[in-house]
């Protein structure tokens, strides 16, 4: 094993930039910061800072979707995991695209129709304002420490697979800071602006990694020498490899269909740094627009990103006889051994794409939090600029502190995988209140309140005792259970709850509620332009592509 580890960490050492590379990277942190810098100079309140003074088009919005949501530890997974698995993994980007669809037809119009400024903020019209401090609160706690120093963390760890000199505190702080100025600077308007540039260099850098992929003599663009050099079946079916409803360690297929809906529903839907660029739409034609097109940007990613981490797999072979390479060193070698002088320097630039628009993203929405859902409620005479100088402030500590856990994190390996894992613990009871709150009247504050707290408790529950705390290091059940499957029975355990304490307290006015429910569409755009028709052509389109690789 420490051969293996050696010969992969000096091939890696290896990669040195051509000055057309380093050149193509310098240029895009450059416009990167200038454009934040340049748009900062329009940002003059709290609106222009966390929503983009509500300003934001369909294009826009949709490239900054994608680009939010491809970090660098994404872009790695799906190709490392591809590698070794085949294309179960990407049951993740499909789904995505089915729930983003969903989110058109439901939430959009609701979110939009209620001004709201954060998705906790939503809670608190629907329930209450506990409801909305305990789900504002356990977000902030994950963006801070989870999302924004876990971004930082495997930013770090990506790049030092390339430039192994790099040390972690610094390149942390680098990262952090950058993504800080243009983010503070800027707002969201400097977030999806620069997301834009970076979905494209992402998705042109993925094109150009494809392309050489397949162009190599093992593979010389024939789908058949692909099937016959993978040589099994099951590695080119999106449904987990062993067809195993349960027991499959990797993604069982139960799990796809309970559990990755749930978790997509999370995300998408009720993730402030996802969902905060779709409340900043000048319309809603342009919300329900952008979130289609972050959806049609998902179904590339099993050609561009997946695919290729499979075909990877052939040509290793090949060129290595005998010599393993772990899942994390996937990527960093299908670029220093494949890719030409210049297209590498594109490639690095996308994954930097991927790193900071994920950093950004996080920072921009940990602040509105902390702002929106914190500071201005209780401070209710704040100016709009006072709102700027405490977003701006508070950005600046989320910056200092998540660049200070983020290399501790190398410290607790395990433990950051279980809190990564946590969140089908954490996201169920919180995915209940929205759909069943939107569709059913049913509910009060005090049964909200609730649903939240007996639904974390049967998560601390499953997780103590999957992870064997309460049976001596083993399961507590025999064998562990599939976080996706986790998420399931979590989301069950909550539903029952709220159904349980629907009508404990005092239940809001139907005045109160109506706008906040779940409403047959109005009349949407003539021909092409009604979202309806495209929402159908994409769940088709969706379908053939499962179809293709069921």
């Amino acid at each position: 094993m420490s051969s293996v580890t050696e010969a992969t960490a000096s091939h890696a050492n290896a990669l040195t930039l051509h000055p057309i590379d380093s050149g193509i990277i310098v240029v895009y942190f450059i416009a990167v910061l200038g454009i934040g810098l340049w748009i900062g100079r329009n940002t003059k309140g709290g609106d222009d800072l966390f929503l983009a003074g509500r300003s934001l088009g369909w294009i826009a919005i949709g490239f900054s979707l994608f680009a939010s949501n491809i970090s660098s530890t994404t872009l790695i997974g799906l190709v490392g995991s591809a590698y070794d698995g085949g294309l179960f993994i990407s049951n993740y980007e499909w789904m995505a695209t089915v729930v983003l669809v969903f989110f058109v037809l439901v939430f959009v119009p609701i979110f939009l129709r209620s001004r709201i400024s954060t998705i906790p903020e939503f809670l608190e019209q629907r329930f209450g304002r506990k409801s909305r401090r305990y789900f504002s609160g356990l977000t902030i706690i994950t963006n801070i420490l989870v999302d924004t120093a876990g971004s930082l963390y495997a930013g770090a760890v990506v790049l030092q697979l390339f430039f192994p000199d790099l040390d972690m505190t610094t390149t942390c702080v680098v990262l952090a800071v950058i993504a800080g100025i243009y983010t503070a600077a800027g707002g969201l308007a400097a977030v999806v602006y620069t997301d834009v540039i970076q979905a494209v260099v992402l998705l042109l850098g993925s094109c150009l990694m494809t392309y050489f992929v397949f162009a190599h003599p093992a593979i010389d663009f024939s789908w058949t020498a692909l099937t016959e050099g993978v040589n099994d079946p099951s590695k080119f079916s999106v449904i987990s490899p062993t067809h195993h409803p349960l027991s499959d360690s990797r993604l069982p297929w139960l799990g796809t269909l309970i559990g990755v809906p749930i978790l997509g529903f999370y995300f998408w839907v009720t993730n402030q740094y996802i969902v905060q660029r779709v409340l900043g739409a000048k319309s809603v034609d342009d919300a329900r627009w952008g979130a289609l097109l972050g959806g049609l940007l998902k179904l590339p990613v099993l050609f561009i990103m997946v695919l290729p981490g499979l075909a990877f797999s052939i040509i290793w072979a090949q060129d290595n006889p005998g010599i393993a390479l772990a899942a994390d060193k996937v990527f960093p070698h299908m670029v220093t051994s494949l890719l030409p002088v210049g297209v590498i320097g594109l490639v690095l630039a996308g994954l930097i794409a991927a790193i900071m628009s994920s950093i950004d993203s996080t920072l921009n929405s940990a602040s509105a939090l902390i702002t929106l859902d914190f500071i201005k409620p209780a401070k209710p005479d704040l100016s709009e600029a006072d709102v700027l100088k405490v977003g701006r402030i508070s950005m600046f500590v989320i910056m200092i502190v998540s660049a200070l856990w983020a290399p501790q994190i190398a410290q607790f390996d395990g433990l950051f995988k279980y809190i990564q894992e946590m969140l089908a613990y954490m996201v169920p009871p919180v995915t209940v209140l929205f759909l069943l709150g939107v569709f059913w009247r049913a509910g009060t504050a005090k049964g909200a309140l609730a649903t939240l707290i007996g639904g974390h408790a049967v998560a601390v529950f499953l997780f103590l005792g999957d992870k064997g705390f309460l049976s001596g290091g083993e399961p507590l059940w025999g064998a562990p259970i599939h976080f996706t499957l986790i998420a399931g029975i979590v989301f069950a355990a909550s539903m029952l709850i709220y159904i349980a304490t629907a009508q404990w307290g005092e239940a809001k006015t139907e005045a109160e509620i109506a706008p906040l429910m779940y409403q047959a569409a109005p009349p949407a755009q003539p021909g092409l332009r009604d979202y309806r028709l495209q929402s159908a052509f994409l769940l088709a389109l969706t379908g053939v592509i499962i179809v293709m690789f069921w």
